[in-house]
This record gives C-alpha cells, sequence and structure tokens, in this order.
C-alpha cells in the first residue's frame, strides 16, 4: 500500500466534470506534493524543511500550508484519498450488499486494477522506507487509521442495521492495514512485489472473508 504522492503521472486520478480553476487547484497540489516526494526520497523526511518543498515547487511557504496543514501531509497525501474511496464504497453499495461485502469487493478490485492505495509495487518499497525512518511520519500514519475508522463508522452506522458499526470498521480496518503491512514488510525484507502479490491478495481476500463469516449483520 502506498500513502505517499508518486511523481508518476499514471497513478493520478483523473480530473473529469471539474472546473478549470479545480483542475489548476488538483494540479497545483499533486505537484508540490510530487517534488516534495522527491525530495524526501532523496534526503529522508527529517532533512527537508517545508521552505525547501516551497522553492524546488516555485511556490510560497504559505501555498504549500493552504494544500497541505502539516509537514506529514506532503508525504501521506493519499489518506483523505482513502477515507473517500472506503466510505463511498459503503455509501454507494447496492441495497443487497453489506458493507463488509462492499469493503471486500472495494479491496479485491483496487489490487486488480494495480492502485497504489492497495496493490503492490516494487518502487513503493523507498517509500515505505522514508515512514519507518521518520517518527512523525509513523504517527501521522496512525493518526491516518483513526480517521479513516471514524468516517467509516459513521458511514456503516447511516446506510446499515449494523448494531456495532464502530467495531465494524475498527475490524475492517484493522485487516486492510495488517495484510498491507505484511506485505510491505516482506518487500522491505527484500522480496519483489511480483513474488509477494499473490499471497498479499489472498490473505486480504482471507481476512475479509472471514470477516464476513464472523459479522454477517456488517
Amino acid at each position: 500500500m502506498d500513502v505517499a504522492r508518486t511523481p508518476d503521472a499514471d497513478d493520478e486520478p483523473q480530473s473529469r466534470n471539474l472546473t478549470m480553476r479545480q483542475r489548476k487547484k488538483v494540479q497545483t497540489r499533486q505537484r508540490i506534493s510530487g517534488v516534495a516526494t522527491t525530495l524526501f526520497l532523496a534526503r529522508g523526511f527529517d532533512q527537508v524543511t517545508v521552505a525547501e518543498v516551497a522553492e524546488a515547487a516555485e511556490v510560497s511557504t504559505m501555498t504549500v500550508f493552504n494544500y497541505f496543514p502539516r509537514k506529514e501531509d506532503l508525504f501521506l497525501d493519499r489518506i483523505p484519498e482513502a477515507v473517500e474511496l472506503f466510505t463511498s464504497a459503503v455509501r454507494d453499495r447496492p441495497a443487497a450488499e453489506s458493507p463488509l461485502a462492499a469493503l471486500h469487493r472495494l479491496i479485491l478490485e483496487l489490487i486488480d486494477e494495480g492502485y497504489p492505495l492497495a496493490a503492490l509495487r516494487d518502487r513503493f518499497t523507498a517509500f515505505w522506507q522514508v515512514v519507518v525512518d521518520s517518527p512523525s511520519l509513523r504517527a501521522r500514519a496512525r493518526e491516518g487509521v483513526e480517521e479513516l475508522e471514524g468516517a467509516l463508522a459513521e458511514v456503516i452506522a447511516q446506510t446499515s442495521p449494523d448494531p456495532q458499526p464502530r467495531l465494524t470498521a475498527a475490524l475492517a480496518v484493522a485487516a486492510y492495514r495488517t495484510g498491507c503491512l505484511t506485505s510491505a514488510g516482506r518487500m522491505l525484507a527484500g522480496e519483489s512485489a511480483a513474488a509477494v502479490d499473490p499471497d498479499h491478495r489472498a490473505l486480504l481476500d482471507a481476512a475479509f472473508g472471514a470477516l464476513r463469516r464472523a459479522l454477517p449483520l456488517s
């Protein structure tokens, strides 16, 4: 799983249905994050200042903070994207589908599509190493997990008869996070994405399958 913005254009969401002004804002945000990511990968997160990111991106420091309230969000900028993907999957699911079934389907689709928030690629290893090396990034990642759990619990409570939406959300996020961390750990230890990918998909498939059997109302 990659929660950082990569400099490559192939991972960027399409800006369909946006106004010109909105597209420019999206492009500016992505450019700033892409520049920041390149600097962090080259020198380490703690060795790069926000002022240096602003200079390299040719914007003011204030502009950087307008798009990214904290330095950590420059690197972990896909956290809002993850929240939107997970909550939308539950909110927009077919009437006969449970929240866990919708999340199960989403995760497998993301993996099969090669989407950065669930799939594996060899170049992601460098991103994960930057996070491992930075206490502040690890802390922000933990906060991101809490944000995802909270948003997911809210939408589950709103759209299903689940008696324990927070527990369901926490278990779903834990399954997703554990599967991704397990695979990331193998790759950080030297294995390739090609070697890990089949087990990665099978692990997440099994985890969500088990949750669906254990929590049939979810």
